[in-house]
């Protein structure tokens, strides 16, 4: 008995993926965003400086792997301190009663500032928060 020849099939052709490792640019650039976001954390950690204590771990953690995450992190710190104090010495005139609105404008500024900074962060261009005290430089 012989043998059937094999059948040749056509190889079908597979889509391939190439998987690129991220560059450092795209990787610090995500680090970026990481640390204007975390100045977030005040809302969702149950501690009151969280908006700070984050950033400031993200920071001390990751400045050496890029001098634009040191920069960005500086900046973020910088942002978190100065609006802390704006919001206590607002909160110092509660008694008064006017403190209150400043507090909500500052509260409103306060996330403003942080989603138009994660945006810019993400799209490539630097970002400076406004009023900002530079406690780092």
């Amino acid at each position: 008995m012989d043998t059937p020849p094999p059948l040749n099939r056509p190889e079908k052709s597979q889509p391939t993926i190439e998987m690129i490792p991220a560059s450092s640019s795209e990787s610090a650039r995500s680090w970026c965003i990481g640390l204007h976001l975390s100045g977030l954390s005040g809302l969702i950690l149950s501690f009151a400086l969280a908006h700070i204590v984050v950033p400031l771990v993200i920071w001390l953690v990751k400045r050496a792997d890029s001098p634009e995450i040191d920069a960005t992190g500086k900046e973020v710190l910088n942002f978190q301190i100065s609006y802390t104090i704006y919001f206590a010495l607002s909160a110092l005139l509660w008694i008064i009663l006017i403190g209150i609105p400043i507090s909500i404008v500052i509260g409103i500024v306060w996330l403003a500032c942080i989603i138009i900074a994660a945006v810019k962060t993400s799209n490539g261009e630097n970002y400076r928060y406004p009023f900002t005290i530079r406690f780092l430089s």
